[in-house]
């Protein structure tokens, strides 16, 4: 019998850290990208950023805006490369169409929390929001600073 590979660092090639931060979060898909062969070598390296990006519906297809992908200068010689463009995500009808009424509601969004690989393929966590209010984040900020205080003086015992 083969031996499976143990799984060397971590999944995650990008988060978005400011989301969880500024909406309380309702609901999580996983849909995958559709991307090309510059983009999926320059995510091996951990070149993506998520911040500021958001999740249009349009025509009945879900798409991912503002993400960056950065190319990499020895893989895109032949291509030129888009490092923002939209990019395609995939989805079943159900999930698109239940996105798409939850966002026509005031006050909810839908915004990507992490693109992670799952075997071979590139995933992209999505969440439907909320926005919260400034005494929320300013509970979320006193919370985070309690648990961090509590570490340290577990650790000093």
């Amino acid at each position: 019998m083969a031996k499976k590979k143990g799984n060397i660092g971590s999944s995650t090639i990008a988060q978005n850290k400011k989301a969880r931060f500024e909406y309380h979060i309702d609901e999580t898909f996983e849909a995958g990208l559709s991307l090309a062969g510059w983009e999926v070598k320059s995510l091996r390296a951990g070149k993506a950023q998520l911040t500021d990006t958001y999740i249009l519906i349009k025509n009945g297809e879900a798409w991912l805006l503002g993400s960056h992908i950065t190319p990499l200068n020895t893989v895109s010689t032949h291509v030129v490369a888009d490092p923002s463009r939209t990019r395609k995500l995939l989805l079943h009808r159900k999930e698109i169409a239940k996105i798409f009424s939850r966002t026509q509601d005031k006050g909810h969004t839908c915004v990507p929390l992490k693109l992670y690989w799952k075997k071979n393929l590139v995933k992209c966590e999505l969440a439907l929001v909320r926005g919260k209010k400034m005494h929320d984040k300013r509970a979320t900020e006193k919370a985070r600073d309690w648990d961090r205080e509590k570490a340290r003086i577990m650790r000093a015992h």
